[in-house]
Parts: C-alpha cells; sequence; structure tokens
C-alpha cells in the first residue's frame, strides 16, 4: 500500500485550517502553526494518522465488512459518491435519515418497500393500478431511491463509518457511539476529535482537500478488497483438487486389496486385509471442511456465525435440525449482547437454504422485519 506524500497533500490544501477564533482548543496537537489569523495542520501527523487509518480501513474491507461514507455537504456530495461507488461500499450523500443505525430494522424496510415496487413492475402487478396510484408509487421509488438507494446492499449494520465534516454530521457520530461502530473521519480544525477512533487532521471544506483523503481511503480499500478476492480464490482451489487426489487414493488402496486373496497367506495376515478396506473412508473428510454462510439468515450476523460455527452448527442442514432452545443456549452462553437475539425463525430459514429455496427465502425475509415473524 503507498503511502501518502506531505507534498501531494500540500499541493491540495490539506493543510488549511479554520479561523483561529474558531478553532477547538481539543485540535491543538494537530495543529503546527498560526498564520494571517488562520491555523495550519500539521501534514506530517495528518500523513501518519492517514497512514493508520488506511490499514484499519484495508482489514476491515479483507474481512468482508461494509465501511459505510457519511457525506452531505456540497462540495463533498459528487466526489463521495464516485469514489465510493468504484468500491461498491454504501454512503449518505443527501439528508441523514434520523436512526439510520439505532434503528436500522426501519431503514431496511424503506429499502424492502423499494425492492417489492421492482418486483411489482416486473410481473405485471404495477399496469393493474390506477394512473393516480402509479404516479404516486413512481415518486416514492425516486424518493427512496433518492435517499436511501445507495445502501440498498448494505443488509445489515457497517463495520465502520467513514465522516465527512464531523460537526455537520454529529448525528451520524452519535449513532455509531452508542453502536461502537469505529469511526474514521476528516476532522478539521474547528471540530472535536475525542468521539473519533481514527482523527485524520485535515481541512474538510475544500473540494481538493477532500477529493486529496478519499483518494487515499478508497484505494486502501481497493486493497483490501483484492486481497480478500485473491484468498477466497485459494480456498476454492484446494476445493477442487481434492477429489482428484482423493480418486487417484482409492484406485492405489483398490490394488493391494484385490492382490492380497490370490497369495492364500496364513489367517494372521489375513486380519490385515479390513484395515487396507477402512482406509476409503477418508474420502469424507473434505465435504467436513465446506462450511455454508449462515449470514444468509436474516438475523445472524458475523459474531454469531462464529458463535454457531464454534458450536459445531457449520452448515443450513445443521442449523435447521436445532430448536430456539438449543439456539437460545448458545447466545445466552455468549454474553449478554447476543442473550436478547431471537432465534425462533432461524431454523425455518436454514431449512430452504439448505434446500436451495432462495427466491422463497428472500420472499420471506422482505415480509417480516430483522428475521423476527
Amino acid at each position: 500500500m503507498a503511502k501518502a506524500e506531505v507534498k501531494d497533500l500540500l499541493e491540495a490544501g490539506v493543510h488549511f485550517g479554520h479561523l483561529t477564533r474558531k478553532w477547538n482548543p481539543n485540535m491543538a496537537p494537530y495543529i503546527y502553526m498560526e498564520r494571517n489569523g488562520i491555523h495550519v495542520i500539521n501534514l506530517y501527523k495528518t500523513v501518519a494518522k492517514l497512514d493508520e487509518a488506511n490499514e484499519a480501513l484495508k482489514k476491515i474491507a479483507a474481512s468482508g465488512r461494509k465501511i459505510l461514507f457519511v457525506a452531505t455537504k456540497k462540495q463533498a456530495k459528487d466526489i463521495v459518491s464516485d469514489k465510493v461507488a468504484k468500491v461498491n461500499m454504501p454512503y449518505i450523500t443527501e439528508r441523514w435519515p434520523g436512526g439510520m443505525l439505532t434503528n436500522f430494522v426501519t431503514i431496511r424496510k424503506a429499502v424492502k418497500k423499494m425492492a417489492s415496487i421492482d418486483r411489482m413492475k416486473k410481473d405485471g402487478t404495477f399496469n393493474t393500478l390506477s394512473k393516480k396510484e402509479r404516479l404516486q408509487v413512481d415518486r416514492l421509488r425516486a424518493k427512496l431511491e433518492k435517499n436511501l438507494g445507495s445502501i440498498s446492499e448494505m443488509t445489515r449494520l457497517p463495520g465502520a463509518l467513514f465522516v465527512v465534516d464531523t460537526m455537520r454530521e454529529h448525528i451520524a457520530v452519535k449513532e455509531a457511539q452508542k453502536l461502537n461502530i469505529p469511526i474514521f473521519a476528516m476532522v478539521d480544525t474547528n471540530s472535536d476529535p475525542r468521539p473519533i477512533q481514527y482523527v485524520i487532521p485535515s481541512n474538510d471544506d475544500a473540494s481538493k482537500s477532500i477529493e486529496a483523503i478519499l483518494t487515499e481511503v478508497t484505494g486502501a480499500i481497493s486493497e483490501g478488497l483484492s486481497e480478500r478476492k485473491a484468498e477466497k480464490s485459494k480456498d476454492a482451489a484446494p476445493a477442487k483438487e481434492a477429489p482428484a487426489k482423493t480418486e487417484a487414493a482409492a484406485k492405489t488402496e483398490d490394488a493391494p486389496a484385490k492382490a492380497k486373496p490370490a497369495k492364500k497367506e496364513a489367517p494372521a495376515k489375513a486380519e490385515e486385509t479390513p484395515a487396507v478396506e477402512a482406509k476409503p473412508a477418508k474420502k469424507e473428510a473434505p465435504a467436513e471442511v465446506v462450511a455454508d454462510n449462515l449470514t444468509k439468515v436474516e438475523g445472524i450476523g458475523p459474531k454469531i456465525s462464529e458463535l454457531l460455527q464454534a458450536a459445531g452448527i457449520t452448515t443450513f442442514a445443521l442449523l435447521a435440525d436445532k430448536s430456539e432452545e438449543d439456539l437460545k443456549t448458545i447466545l445466552t452462553e455468549a454474553g449478554s449482547t447476543f442473550a436478547s437475539k431471537n432465534p425462533a425463525s432461524w431454523p425455518k430459514q436454514a431449512k430452504m437454504a439448505a434446500e436451495g429455496k432462495w427466491d422463497e427465502l428472500k420472499t420471506w425475509q422482505d415480509s417480516v422485519s430483522g428475521g423476527v415473524e
């Protein structure tokens, strides 16, 4: 990962802060000097903090979690939507919908409403409506697309939040704090850096400055996604080779098994034959390694998936066989954070997934709230 250069940030005007009378004293460690009534940000510290943030963002992207970008100010909207869309991450560039994170289930209902309207248009139901009703539905669809279209693929809470201008997006910052979601932010000299886990001291008003920082950030995320893709391809390769090796082993094992009876040796040696015949049982080993993506079940996130796998529930079929009481016991033993989860519908969803009924599963998930009937 290429490190940011002080020269490039200097040319983009990242070092320009706010007027000295508007400063926040908590930003003092990141201020280099004052000139003509304006604070100048120490770019060497900016580079160090940016590299630290990029490393963390790269790991989050490599883990498969989403990073939600928030920038509703005019000069940042187009830059964020352009840069972030290229790395397939969700973003908010219109008004921040209150409860976006703390009341995520309700936001998901609005997103599912968009999907249901699209299905109406595909199956012909939309054409059966009156002209006035079609117009109302189209307007609702356009409004939802404008405000929530960029997060339609975000099915669960993000792994991190990236904010441009923490003062303007203070509601988003507070919601992320309540849910302990890591916050990455461009922080200017008039902002408070204390609520931010990964502070990037920089000018958050100039479009050139915003573009320079986002170019570095999205570059790190892109590298993380590439690493994840490479790891998946490596994991898939041995799985394809395993059956071929098993067949070769089976042939070599069958040959001596057939040759031994021809020698008509003493009974003591005949006892060794079953040991040779028992070896083909190893063919089942590759099947045990394959685990299903349990997060396809509504209500199961990455952490709960890890808990279930640790308890030996690695496939949809195994999850479908479990009762609500068994799952509740596993969650309760994991701590109070997971004890409040309702696993009642998980076996039902897992059964549909195990049988390959994905369309039926999606329709069911769209009709309920957070996987709870």
